[in-house]
This record gives C-alpha cells, sequence and structure tokens, in this order.
C-alpha cells in the first residue's frame, strides 16, 4: 500500500558539522562555536528548504582524553548550551523546528518542564525536548558523581522524569487562561491542576508556573535501541532517531517499535522514525566520494582515537594502528549506546585494523552512512521510507553550512519532484508539520470521560 505522507527531515547540529575534522574546512565557519550568525545561517538554509527542524545533540561536559587529541577537537570543548541557543534561534525563524538535547540525569524535571514549555511559547510552539539520560563518564563528575550512573539506574530515573515532566506540561488545561479583566479573574480555578507526585526519585508537587503551550506540549524525541528504549519509545516518543546501520535491520526496528503503540492507546503515526544518515552528497557519485576523502585526510588519527576512547571508555594509546583491533581491549558490554556498541563490535569482528575503525567510527559513527550522487541519495531516501524502515531521515551534515547548502540544492529538489518532500510547511507548530496530533490534556480527558 503506497504512503500519503512525505519525509521528515531534520538538520542535525554539532557546531562545524558532523565529521571531527569539520572545523578545518573552509566551508564551516571556524568562529562559529560562539557566533549565533553561525547558527542562524545554519536555521535560515534549513527554513528555506521547508526542513523540519534542527537537531541539537549535547553532553554537559568537555570532552576528557589525551591533551593533544583534544587540542584538534574543539566539538565538546567550546558549544552553546541547546536550550539557550534554540530558544534565539525560534526569534529569527518562523516554521522551522527546534530539538534540544537535555539529560534526565543531571536536571530535576521542574527545571526541564519550565524551560522547554518557555520556549515553545517564545518559539510560537516549534520545540521538542530530546530526551536522553547520558552516556559518558565525565559528564557525571560535573554532577556530584564518580562517573556515569549504571544502564538501568538511568532509565528507572530517566522513565520517571519523563512521567513527571508530562503531568507538569497538564497543569493548565488548554482554556484555562480566562483574562477576564471586567471581573478579575485570570484563570479558571478548576483547569488548573497539582500533579503531587510522590515516587522513587520524586516529589514534585506541582503546579507548573507556565500555562499550556500552543501545541499543547513540546514534542518529545529520544534515541535508544535496547528494549528498554523501545518500550520507552512505543510510550512516550513521538520522533525517534534511531541507529540500525542497514534497511533490513530498521525495517525490524520500524516494525517493533511501532507494533508496541497499540497497547499504550497511541496511533503509529504519531511516531516518527528516523535514522541518523552521515550524507556526502554531490553532482555525481566521484563528488561525494572526494569531499568524503578530503575530510578524511585532513582529521588527525589522535582525534580518531579519542573518539573510539570516549566511546568505548577504553585506552587504546600504543595499540598498532595498522594491526586488528586489540580485542583484549574491547569492552564486554555497552556503557552508553547499546545499538551504536553493537555497529562498531560487528566491524571490529569483521577482522578491521585499527586505523580502519576509526576512519569507519568518523565517518559515520551513527551506524549509518551514505556517500553518492543526488539520485543515489534520493533512491537511498525513497527504498527506506516506502519500505516502512524510516519516517524521515535526520541529516548529519560532514561540515555545516557548505554540506547542508549541498543536501538542500541538489537532493530536496528530487526528492520534491518524485513527490516525497513538502513545497512548504503545513501549518506553524513543529507538531502540524511533523503530522502529529495536538496532546490531548489529562484532566479534560477525565472530565469528559465522567460527563
Amino acid at each position: 500500500m503506497a504512503r500519503t505522507d512525505t519525509l521528515k527531515l531534520g538538520t542535525f547540529v554539532y557546531t562545524f558539522g558532523f565529521h571531527p575534522a569539520a572545523w578545518l574546512h573552509p566551508g564551516s565557519d571556524v568562529t562559529g562555536a560562539n557566533n549565533i550568525d553561525h547558527m542562524i545561517k545554519v536555521a535560515q538554509i534549513s527554513e528555506a528548504a521547508c526542513l523540519d527542524f534542527m537537531f541539537f545533540a549535547d553532553s554537559p561536559a568537555a570532552a576528557v582524553g589525551h591533551p593533544e587529541a583534544l587540542a584538534r577537537q574543539p566539538t565538546k570543548m567550546n558549544r552553546f548550551e541547546p536550550i539557550t541557543a534554540i530558544t534565539a534561534l525560534s526569534m529569527v525563524t518562523e516554521s522551522l523546528g527546534f530539538v534540544a538535547t537535555a539529560s534526565t540525569s543531571y536536571y530535576e524535571p521542574y527545571n526541564i518542564a519550565r524551560l522547554f514549555a518557555s520556549a515553545d511559547h517564545i518559539s510560537g510552539g516549534r520545540i521538542c525536548w530530546n530526551v536522553v539520560t547520558s552516556d559518558h563518564d565525565e559528564t557525571g563528575y560535573n554532577y556530584n558523581r564518580q562517573g556515569l550512573d549504571p544502564h538501568a539506574d538511568r532509565y528507572d530515573r530517566g522513565e520517571e522524569f519523563l512521567d513527571v515532566v508530562l503531568g507538569l506540561w497538564d497543569s493548565w488545561e488548554d482554556d484555562a487562561l480566562l483574562l477576564d479583566r471586567e471581573n478579575g479573574v485570570y484563570h479558571d480555578k478548576d483547569k488548573l491542576h497539582t500533579l503531587d507526585h510522590v515516587g522513587k526519585h520524586f516529589q514534585v508537587r506541582g503546579p507548573l508556573n507556565i500555562a499550556r503551550t500552543p501545541q499543547g506540549r513540546p514534542v518529545i524525541a529520544q534515541a535508544g535501541g535496547s528494549e528498554r528504549g523501545r518500550e520507552l519509545a512505543a510510550r512516550t516518543a513521538e520522533v525517534v532517531f534511531s541507529l540500525a546501520s542497514n534497511i533490513d535491520k530498521n525495517k525490524a526496528f520500524y516494525a517493533d517499535v511501532k507494533g508496541r503503540m497499540g497497547k499504550y492507546g497511541r496511533d503509529p503515526s504519531d511516531l516518527k522514525i528516523m535514522p541518523g544518515i552521515v550524507v556526502n552528497v554531490g553532482e555525481t557519485r566521484a563528488e561525494a566520494e572526494a569531499r568524503a576523502q578530503e575530510m578524511v585526510d585532513v582529521m588527525h588519527p589522535e582525534v580518531g582515537l579519542l573518539m573510539l576512547q570516549e566511546f568505548l571508555e577504553t585506552d587504546l594509546h600504543g595499540a598498532d594502528l595498522d594491526q586488528p583491533f586489540p580485542m583484549d581491549r574491547m569492552p564486554a558490554k555497552a556503557k552508553g549506546s547499546v545499538a551504536m556498541f553493537e555497529g562498531v563490535k560487528e566491524f571490529v569482528e569483521q577482522g578491521h585494523t585499527l586505523r580502519e575503525l576509526i576512519t569507519h567510527y568518523a565517518r559515520q559513527h551513527t551506524g549509518n552512512g551514505l556517500t553518492g550522487s543526488y539520485i543515489e541519495v534520493a533512491d537511498y531516501m525513497q527504498e527506506w521510507f516506502e519500505a516502512e524502515a524510516a519516517d524521515g531521515f535526520i541529516l548529519m551534515c560532514p561540515t555545516l553550512p557548505s554540506s547542508l547548502e549541498d543536501f538542500t540544492r541538489l537532493v530536496v529538489p528530487e526528492l520534491r519532484r518524485r513527490g516525497l518532500f513538502r513545497d512548504a510547511y503545513e501549518g506553524k507548530t513543529l507538531r502540524e508539520n511533523l503530522g502529529l496530533s495536538f496532546p490531548v490534556n489529562r484532566y479534560a480527558a477525565a472530565r469528559d470521560a465522567a460527563e
């Protein structure tokens, strides 16, 4: 059966681009880490092409590792806090959505509920919270911990945290504000609700001291390929940033997660599964390959080694780059993303050298990478979309803004020619443009059911 919807597309934002050597490329802005004009340009390119959102990844810590490598890789060393950045960018755009990452491990639910609701009001309903539990030890050291809490503990806290935030966002019913000057009544007292949450990790009375937002509440995004991550996505997520490395794996992931939604009373159309994909595109495949190789050539090996060590949390210094990966230094299990760890382990088990793994991980460490002509890129996206392996893609542009300009100049017109992507935004809110339903307020629903 042919799909009646169209692709969703988002711009993934690391300051200079997704590739760790992007800051060296002339197509990026070397001052961009502390220059909002750089981010404004990326936002304007994205909005002009009618992309759905800009997606800000984040980790609340500077990277740790060998000083020489850190001096060559600025991505985690110097960047804007994302909630601040998206609020500023919403003031110079009209329809583009914004996704900001914030960790349930290091905030309190009331803070997150208030920050994101405020940003959603300021933007006119174009904000999304990417819910993470954090996945690197260095974050914990900044928040009264000795490294990262165990995976199960982070998920326990994270699930309760998210439930509390969703409850706080329901504090005000949609029509609670009366604004009645004649009678001096600002809000309907029967439509403002106290949460009174008491749980294992949190005690939160409420209510939230900011009213319901233009899109009901911010959109919820998350990533995670673990069993608990899939179940949480089926229950709460509206955008899922998936990490599967091929169409068959992502098709299975897509069917699995959407297949779980019914038991929570949710329609599968209210969840958009969007794999992250590193895109090197050109007029021809040869042009795209040359661009990809250019980034590999300028990356210092110490930078690639730092990335691997950070992810695997193992010491690789002194290992021979031209020998197979030393399996005695491979962790027994993932400390961070399970899906990403399995992808790295699978590549290593094929017998590749450490140098080859460095290159592979740098080019596509979401597990998914594509280098080709604009026709090939469009073919790839169409195949995944029509096979129900994806509802869209999050574009991991190797350099910003140049790689994004290439994609919007070459691929977007081809997708439109095929009827796969919009010519104009459908609405003003992110929820409208993603094709998500307006969330029902729990208290209004309970009252309606009782009548």
